[in-house]
């Protein structure tokens, strides 16, 4: 008895193996062209949805304004040696 399942006639994953160069032959998720294992529905949400931050070290603010104190630092190095 043959039975073919939903999955079976789903479209293919589209990610290749950087090594053989081989597609994968998983069943992409819907609406997506790759599988769940390569990216499909991955990564978190955008905006204040990202979670509890318990400290903020990595918020857009912080890090804007880390480069911001860096970038003075460099400048007032330069006039300093001149």
């Amino acid at each position: 008895m043959n039975r073919t399942y939903s999955f079976q006639k789903a479209p293919r994953c589209s990610a290749t193996s950087k090594r053989t160069r081989e597609r994968c032959k998983a069943p992409a998720v819907r609406g997506w062209t790759v599988c769940r294992f390569h990216g499909a529905r991955g990564g978190g949400p955008r905006g204040k949805r990202t979670g509890m931050f318990k400290h903020g070290l990595y918020t857009k603010e912080a890090v804007k304004e880390r480069r911001l104190l860096r970038e003075l630092l460099r400048q007032s190095r330069r006039t300093l040696s001149t």
